[in-house]
């Protein structure tokens, strides 16, 4: 199954380069099928993202802000992680991971 990456970004941002970069990587092991938006494309988007950019959604849900690690990537895209309610729930007990 191929996960759906909607990446919102601008021209010239660094940080958006590097996950841009990271998604690159990761997309050459896992299948990933990448939309770039450009926030300054749109005033709306202008707006809603201002300077917190990037900003990486997986299926419509946002992941990532700011920075992505291969490892968090891939993490999120094998659905490897474990849900917060139950990491929070095992916490409280102080059961182990």
């Amino acid at each position: 199954m191929t996960a759906k990456l909607t990446l919102y970004s601008r021209k010239d941002c660094c940080l958006c380069d590097e996950m841009k970069a990271v998604i690159r990587q990761v997309g050459e092991t896992i299948p990933v099928e990448l939309a770039e938006v450009d926030v300054d494309s749109s005033p709306e988007l202008k707006k809603q993202f201002g300077d917190e950019v990037p900003v990486l959604f997986i299926d419509d849900r946002k992941a990532f802000k700011f920075r992505v690690t291969t490892t968090g990537l891939k993490k999120q895209l094998t659905g490897k992680r474990q849900p917060l309610f139950e990491r929070l729930a095992r916490a409280m007990r102080k059961e182990p991971t």
